[in-house]
């Protein structure tokens, strides 16, 4: 949990571009609180407390204290921020309102603990297929990560996700037969690249797609679709 609190002004006027450039240049930015059965508010929020909360080590899973003004103290965490792709810096937040006696669906990460002894011994590397898990639990029992020890991993062994450690608190949502990780031989990983090279040199390889990010953040009062970085 954060210890500090995170203090929400109600924007009022025009919810524009204009507008959201204005309360950046004052020091804030613009973002969104909706959930819990009450009405999307549209508010200004301190950045410098968001970059905290988004970097401590229950990222974006944290659950805060959100004050805002006129209407009172509720529960929150972020669902959504985007950033100036140019200045690395936060330019608009969704935050969802919390009820901490609801279960709640979230993604947390998965940690591989352990050097494998197909990569010890038998010349494998450990490769990690899925980082993230989706769960469901009470707020109160997010963890901030899943460990899994993969020590004892022989070359082409694998952890599913029916080896994740147990929990009366949390239920994994994810298929048990998914590979979380598994340890693969040097030469298997090889091939590929090899295939590549051949594609290249034919000239059938695909020709690559520069990817685009958001350049500017919608300014609505209405939950933006995830995009998390």
């Amino acid at each position: 949990m954060a210890s500090e609190v995170v203090v929400a002004t109600v924007r009022e006027g025009k919810f524009n571009k204009n507008a959201a450039r204005r309360v950046r240049v004052a020091g804030n930015i613009p973002a969104v609180i909706y959930g819990a059965g009450k009405d999307a508010v549209a508010v200004t929020v301190d950045p410098k407390q968001i970059t905290r909360i988004l970097h401590s080590e229950s990222g974006h899973n944290t659950i805060f204290d959100v004050d805002i003004k006129g209407d009172g103290m509720v529960k929150a965490m972020v669902v959504d921020w985007q950033y100036e792709p140019i200045k690395d810096a936060l330019i608009h937040i969704d935050l969802k309102r919390i009820a901490m006696d609801k279960l709640i669906k979230v993604s947390v990460p998965v940690q591989l603990t352990g050097v494998p002894v197909g990569v010890k011994t038998q010349g494998g590397i450990l490769d990690q297929v899925l980082r993230e898990v989706e769960i469901e639990c009470l707020p109160a029992d997010i963890p901030s990560h899943i460990d899994v020890d993969v020590s004892g991993l022989a070359l082409f062994g694998s952890v599913r996700v029916a080896d994740l450690p147990k929990s009366d608190k949390i239920t994994i949502l994810e298929e048990e037969d998914t590979t979380v990780a598994h340890v693969v031989s040097i030469k298997a990983e090889a091939e590929p690249v090899a295939a590549d090279a051949v594609a290249a040199t034919t000239g059938t390889a695909e020709p690559e797609v520069a990817k685009k990010g958001k350049q500017d953040a919608p300014d609505a009062a209405a939950p933006a679709a995830g995009t998390k970085k």
